[in-house]
């Protein structure tokens, strides 16, 4: 079994920045990964502030991972894996055929509770289909779960943190 790439959701974002302690081992242990820890954009936007506090965690925290698509981002394969190829589920993770299929998840889904479907969150699912084998560490694991069984076979794990 190959090794699973990584995508954090909001959840993730905010417990490192409130430095819950399982989320930074867990963050840090994924330093010598092959493939980074994936933030997309639109989950980024929903934790940053520019606040000096945050921005200084978030300096550290993107170093390790990268934003597909990003300019300035990391890039998304490390190591001595970086030379041999980039990543192909990284290039199509913000593109027009990728909101398409997360508009398709929130149509859809039935999130737990009375909860209203999140557009961040069905595209954290979305990149982590492009990027099977996956991993999705998120502080709402029934949301994102509503997500994924919108998909036929997807080999994403939905861990919380």
């Amino acid at each position: 079994m190959s090794a699973r790439t990584v995508v954090y959701d909001t959840g993730m974002l905010l417990a490192m920045l409130s430095g819950d302690r399982v989320a930074l081992v867990l963050h840090h242990g994924l330093r010598a990964a092959p493939h980074r820890p994936v933030i997309i954009g639109p989950v980024l936007a929903q934790a940053w502030r520019p606040d000096p506090k945050t921005v200084h965690a978030f300096s550290g925290y993107l170093r390790d991972c990268t934003v597909p698509q990003a300019r300035g981002a990391a890039a998304p394969v490390q190591g001595k894996y970086a030379a041999n190829a980039g990543c192909v589920a990284c290039s199509k993770a913000a593109t027009l055929d990728s909101y398409k299929r997360a508009g398709a998840m929130l149509a859809k889904a039935v999130p737990p509770g009375k909860k209203r479907p999140d557009a961040a969150d069905a595209l954290v699912v979305v990149t982590a289909a492009l990027h099977i084998p996956a991993l999705i560490v998120t502080s709402d694991p029934g949301d994102l779960a509503a997500y994924a069984a919108t998909l036929d076979n997807a080999d994403i794990v939905i861990e919380r943190i």
